[in-house]
């Protein structure tokens, strides 16, 4: 399903025929005027060109990730008095530091379409989107129970948003196929792909299928295990980002650890989860860099622990050991994470924030 086309090369092949010479000797004793034709043989020299191609040596790589980051400014009215780029003010060195950052946005990402029949409905206008990639930000999900706020054609309209901004949309598509599709970034000699996948939905329309618009299934394994297979065939280092959990929960479920394994398992090397609006442990598992949930980010004040976040980053080191990191942050203002203390890292322990 996943995998691409492959490309047919023909060569073509020059053949030369040589016609055979004849040679009359004439009769000694008869007088001939003889005439004497001269061949010119032309030789060709094929000379073959050699191409070296370097490959560059891999060098350390940080990936950084968030939790939910949210631009309406219906629901964080900051925004209506703040540019959007505040919500980037303390943690833009952060981002911009890294080699690469994926965040979960929860909205609809564009203008189009009306709210569909739930309880919370968000949509980040597209004015808003212009501070992604300003603020850090490489990679955005929109696999999660909002990114279908607005319809199907919002939706997938927030694709094309994105991408306007230089941003990376992952996660959703019109079909099962694109919704699975990587994003692709060469970086310190390595090949890494970033797959999104959302568990927690409305309602099953809400998952691509074959010819219906959504979000790749994040509750079932089969399908999750083969995107990523696909992506480790052409990647060094896969990155899943997932909604999945339950809210308000501050570990993580038995079916939560059931993915994980089963991801990496089939070649993730990075999971960040989120969705319970917590911030949960991290470890390294399986030689796997893991962050169960990673609460909100870009989030209003509504409690202390809904406040509490961090920038996860995932360390790979040249020769492929990967250590988890969070740097703690703490959302101040609404709408507005603040970097709260120093970077701690994990190798092969479970963490507690």
């Amino acid at each position: 399903m996943f995998a691409a086309a492959a490309a047919l090369v023909l060569s073509a092949c020059n053949v030369v025929l040589g016609e055979e010479a004849t040679t009359t000797v004439p009769d000694p004793t008869t007088t001939t005027t003889s005439s004497t034709t001269t061949t010119s043989s032309t030789t060709t020299t094929s000379t073959s060109t050699t191409t070296t191609t370097t490959i560059p040596p891999k060098l350390e790589l940080t990936i950084s990730g968030t939790g939910d980051v949210n631009l309406d400014p219906d629901y964080i009215s900051a925004f209506r008095s703040n540019p959007y780029s505040y919500a980037w003010d303390e943690v833009r060195d952060i981002l911009l530091a890294d080699d690469l950052t994926v965040i979960n946005l929860e909205c609809a990402a564009s203008d189009l379409g009306s709210p569909e029949p739930k309880a919370f409905t968000f949509r980040c206008p597209t004015e808003s989107l212009t501070s992604l990639a300003p603020g850090g930000v490489d990679v955005a999900s929109l696999a999660n129970n909002h990114g279908g706020d607005m319809g199907k054609e919002a939706l997938l309209d927030g694709r094309v948003q994105l991408e306007a901004v230089g941003v990376a949309p992952v996660g959703v598509g019109a079909n099962t196929t694109e919704a699975g599709e990587p994003a692709f970034f060469d970086v310190n000699g390595w090949r890494v792909a970033v797959v999104g996948m959302g568990g927690v939905k409305p309602h099953n329309g809400w998952f691509a299928t074959e010819d219906n618009p959504g979000m790749l299934n994040g509750d079932d394994i089969p399908t999750m295990v083969e995107a990523i297979e696909w992506a480790a065939s052409q990647a060094d280092i896969v990155v899943a980002t997932i909604h999945w959990g339950v809210e308000l929960d501050l570990t993580p479920r038995a079916t939560d650890i059931e993915i994980a394994d089963a991801l990496i398992a089939a070649g993730a090397d990075v999971i960040f989860g989120h969705h319970p609006h917590r911030l949960q442990p991290y470890e390294v598992r399986d030689g796997a860099a893991v962050f169960w949930s990673l609460g909100n980010f870009v989030w209003p004040t509504l409690s202390t622990l809904g406040r509490t976040t961090g920038v996860a980053q995932a360390v790979i080191q040249p020769d492929g050991t990967i250590d988890a990191c969070l740097i703690p942050a703490f959302i101040e203002q609404p709408g507005q994470p603040w970097p709260t203390g120093e970077r701690e890292c994990v190798s092969d322990t479970l963490d507690t924030p």
